[in-house]
């Protein structure tokens, strides 16, 4: 359903911007064959998620599904795991999160470990909740 989720959420957004023609990327599997309708569920849960993908589809003069396992993706893997520990009091809003691509790729080995006893993400989720 967490998926389900965040297609959807990607698909509005993609509307709102006018966007006509767009490449959904996912990491599940399950989620891309049933869109495309090679895999059925008989899951209720699931099958009213698949409803509103399949109808905000039809906005787009064109768009494509492609599976790329997680393991290829360590970007979603960094996303997935902030977007677990941010909570925003409207469920309905989104932060914006301003990402920027560097040349050369920064090494988590390189960094020295804190003394003040708080986990490697507490900076990072402190600076989101701002």
């Amino acid at each position: 359903m967490a998926e389900y989720e965040a297609c959807i959420l990607g698909l509005r957004l993609a509307i709102d911007m006018n966007i006509q023609e767009l490449l959904v990327i996912k990491d599940t599997d399950l989620l891309v064959h049933q869109v495309l309708g090679e895999w059925a569920t008989k899951n209720t849960k699931i099958l009213s998620y698949l409803q509103c993908v399949q109808e905000l589809i039809k906005r787009f003069t064109k768009i494509e599904f492609k599976h790329v396992p997680r393991i290829h993706n360590e970007f979603v893997n960094a996303l997935a795991t902030l977007s677990f520990m941010i909570q925003h009091p409207d469920k309905n809003f989104i932060n914006p999160i301003p990402i920027g691509i560097h040349k050369q790729p920064a090494y988590c080995a390189y960094i020295e470990e804190e003394i003040d006893g708080n986990l490697w993400f507490h900076d990072i989720k402190k600076y989101l909740e701002k």
